[in-house]
């Protein structure tokens, strides 16, 4: 039986995110990019209008949004791409929902841009989880990665959102370590500073 799509945030027919959502987003804020990466491109800001399509696709399987952003975040892509790869979850994670985010949404940008497969450079060491967690101990207790393959020189490391940047700094730590000579940050989302403003995307 087919069933239609729904809007993760407000439930209206026909796509997630539904056009009058897609109004709601800001464009993402013009921060440096966190330890070990050279840059970090973001498409919107995380906040209250793009929160319910990330964490819908997370913890509620609704992964149709994951599509729609992962096709928006794909013309950010840089043009010396090498390697497309993704921080994984953890293992516990990836049994309770069935599926990676981070990889699906890895794929969906290679696919859009039309560059190779993305690979599993990365594997997730076990650690604690950072759903939850303050920003603090995010930082102060981050998660840890390993190379899961040969790791050539330009990498560009997918994930959803980028909070305080502990993800993806240890990503990219491990990537340099086993030989990536630049790491760039591809996300959906980034957090504002506390208290930052912004205009509204148009």
């Amino acid at each position: 039986m087919w069933f239609p799509v729904r809007c993760a945030a407000c439930g209206a027919t026909g796509a997630s995110p539904c056009p009058a959502c897609v109004r709601r987003f800001r464009p993402a804020p013009q921060l440096e990019a966190p330890p070990e990466l050279d840059d970090l491109l973001a498409l919107v800001a995380y906040d209250a209008a793009v929160r319910p399509f990330l964490t819908g696709a997370k913890y509620r399987d609704a992964r149709a949004a994951l599509a729609v952003l992962g096709r928006a975040v794909a013309p950010l892509l840089p043009h010396d791409v090498v390697a497309v790869t993704w921080a994984p979850t953890t293992d516990a994670h990836r049994r309770e929902r069935g599926f990676d985010h981070a990889e699906l949404l890895a794929r969906t940008v290679a696919a859009a841009a039309g560059v190779d497969v993305p690979s599993p450079l990365l594997r997730r060491l076990p650690g604690p989880h950072q759903t939850g967690r303050t920003a603090e101990r995010r930082r102060r207790e981050p998660p840890a990665f390993a190379p899961a393959g040969a790791v050539p020189a330009r990498v560009v490391v997918v994930d959803d959102v980028c909070t305080t940047g502990a993800t993806l700094t240890a990503a990219a730590s491990a990537l340099r370590a086993a030989g990536a000579e630049r790491v760039v940050g591809l996300v959906v989302g980034r957090t504002p500073r506390p208290g930052a403003t912004a205009r509204r995307a148009a």
